[in-house]
């Protein structure tokens, strides 16, 4: 009997792999059983018939007593008969048990070998196998590890998609908030504009109702004049022979009429007239009404001189030093990286010891001309954009400067704040220059227009719409010069609302320079000349070429020397040219501290500085 069978455990989870091994394992004992199945059967039966054959052998063998000789037999006698037993002889089947003997042991031979090589095919295979196994372990187990890292990799998905999710409508509301943003921005901006438009007709309206006060003011004045005039007619006056009683009866009259703020010389006049002796009352009364006329005509000058009713005459500055003969520069004294990039403006002050220098970075920068040396005096704040222009006021204690921000800044040396903004400019400004008074200016710009402003208010006096890009201007006595980007010079008539006269040349105009005598005006194109213009005729007088020479931007600006004996310019590659302005020879040319192309150069007042700007922050003095 057997024993009690153990209680049967169900089979625990097989791994996949463990079952992929097994079923290979018996894939591998069916495929070499396959090939042993028909050979081991064979080898067997081969065994058992040379068994048999032994046997055979050994019982056919005959006794040495029973051998019996035999007779010969010819061909003749085995054929004898057919009826005659053929049972072959002992010799013979031994015979032929010894060739099937030999035959079944090359058999042997020959399968024993093919065992021996089916064995060492087994071996092989077994090895490969083994290998195969290895493999397969190791590409399961990496098999495994890739799961865990796909696993990981889809919750990290999962992450990111939640996340994507979660900017995704972060960006919405950040879109829809822009949006309403932008509604809100352009809501502003319609406001500022109204803003702007109501302060420039409050502005226009203020400088109306000004206006119309000074006129009541003057008429007011003239009708108190009027009025004592009269009085001072009616008097009686002595009439003497004496020069000196006359005299001190006029001054007493003249006394009465005259306003404070008219010369003396109206006095001493009218003395003189009143020194011959006079006959009658009707000489008296007709010199007075002479009087009357000179102080009516005195008034209407003041009225003409001052363009506005009531105001005061403008100051206009002509006290800057002149230059009888400009010294050539030949070499560089001092180099400074003035800003923090291109420098594209620079402009020397009345008194030829003040330079300001604007830049990209909106900054102005005062320097001091001290002993060769350019020391830093002061700094600008407050403009809004890259700087293009700079220039004083003939008094030297105002700066303007022409920004990229459609606007045009004031400042006073001194302060560091912009004084005033000059806005109403739609594009780029790229020209800002004084008159010959401190309190108007013109601008020029991208927005093709060109404004004149009144300083004292802040106010656009005029504009002026052109055709083309205004790069440059400039301001004569009555006359407003601006270069244009269709390769034309305009000009303006302050006093008239029309052009005066166009002058073509050859390329974009990218500066104007007029001498201090108003006669010749220098241009500098992008065709890579200077031309002098002689106002008198409005004719080109000379063109300026050299070889190498080459404007570097839209703004490169050339200037006259303070004697106009010399054209100034500075090329792309960093060299400055000098012509000669009577023969249109080229003087020299200057190469050293500059290695990009120079914007801008400045010739001071008195002609023994020079300064030059480039692309690459320098600033460069030249004695």
């Amino acid at each position: 009997m057997a024993g009690p069978r153990a209680p049967t455990v169900p089979d625990a989870p097989v791994a996949p792999w463990k079952r992929h091994i097994v079923l290979q394992l018996r894939q591998r004992d069916r495929t070499q059983k396959a090939l042993f199945l028909e050979l081991m059967p064979a080898y067997n039966r081969l065994l058992e018939k040379a068994q048999l054959l032994a046997q055979f052998s050994e019982k056919l063998q005959p006794e040495p007593s029973d051998v019996t000789p035999t007779t010969h037999q010819g061909p003749w006698e085995e054929e004898s008969g057919p009826d005659s037993d053929q049972v072959p002889s002992p010799a013979t089947l031994r015979v032929k048990w010894q060739e099937e003997e030999e035959g079944l042991r090359l058999v042997c031979g020959e399968m024993a070998y093919q065992v021996v090589e089916k064995s060492a095919a087994l071996g092989t295979l077994e090895s490969e196998l083994e290998e195969r196994q290895g493999r397969l372990a190791a590409l399961e187990a990496s098999a495994a590890q890739l799961k865990e890292a796909r696993a990981g990799l889809a919750e990290q998905v999962e992450a990111w998609q939640a996340l994507n999710a979660a900017q995704l409508a972060t960006y919405d509301k950040l879109r829809k908030h822009a949006g309403l943003q932008e509604v809100a921005l352009r809501r502003l901006e319609e406001e500022a504009r109204d803003l702007l438009e109501k302060l420039v007709q409050r502005k226009a309206r203020a400088a109306a109702e000004r206006n119309v006060r000074n006129e009541c003011r003057e008429r007011v004045k003239q009708a108190r004049v009027s009025q004592e005039l009269k009085k001072a007619a009616k008097r009686t006056v002595s009439i003497s022979e004496n020069p000196n009683v006359l005299c001190d009866g006029v001054m007493e009259g003249a006394e009465t009429v005259a306003l404070a703020t008219q010369p003396e010389s109206l006095e001493s006049e009218a003395c003189e007239k009143w020194k011959r002796p006079f006959r009658s009352a009707s000489a008296t009364s007709l010199t007075l009404s002479r009087c009357v006329d000179v102080v009516k005509g005195l008034l209407d000058f003041k009225k003409r001189r001052g363009h506005s009713v009531g105001g005061a005459p403008e100051q206009r500055y002509q006290s800057i030093p002149v230059c009888m003969a400009a010294r050539l520069p030949t070499r560089a004294q001092d180099v400074l990286d003035a800003h923090l990039s291109e420098v594209n403006a620079v402009r020397f002050g009345p008194n030829s010891s003040l330079l300001a220098t604007g830049g990209a970075d909106r900054l102005i920068h005062l320097w001091n001309v001290v002993g060769g040396r350019l020391e830093a005096n002061q700094t600008l704040e407050g403009a809004g954009g890259s700087i293009t222009s700079v220039d004083f006021d003939p008094s030297g204690s105002q700066v303007l400067a022409a920004t990229y921000n459609q606007a045009a800044q004031l400042w006073k040396v001194g302060e560091a704040q912009s004084k005033e903004t000059l806005s109403g400019h739609t594009d780029k400004v790229t020209a800002a220059k004084f008159k010959l008074t401190r309190h108007q200016a013109v601008t020029g710009s991208r927005d093709r227009t060109v404004k004149e402003w009144d300083l004292g208010r802040a106010y656009c006096s005029r504009t002026i719409n052109v055709l083309s890009y205004c790069n440059d201007v400039v301001c004569g006595d009555h006359v407003i010069i601006s270069g244009h980007n269709d390769q034309k010079i305009r000009f303006w008539d302050s006093r008239g609302p029309r052009c005066t006269q166009v002058i073509p040349v050859q390329g974009r105009v990218t500066s104007l320079s007029l001498s201090h005598d108003q006669l010749h005006l220098l241009s500098c194109s992008r065709d890579d000349t200077l031309k002098v213009i002689d106002l008198r005729v409005s004719n080109i007088r000379q063109v300026f070429r050299a070889d190498g020479f080459k404007c570097g931007s839209d703004w490169t600006k050339a200037v006259f020397s303070p004697d106009r004996s010399y054209a100034l310019a500075g090329s792309w590659d960093g060299a400055l040219y000098i012509w000669e302005v009577d023969t249109g020879k080229l003087e020299s040319s200057l190469r050293g501290p500059h290695c990009a192309a120079v914007n801008a150069v400045a010739w001071c007042y008195s002609g023994s500085h020079v300064v030059s700007v480039d692309q690459g922050r320098k600033v460069v003095l030249w004695h």
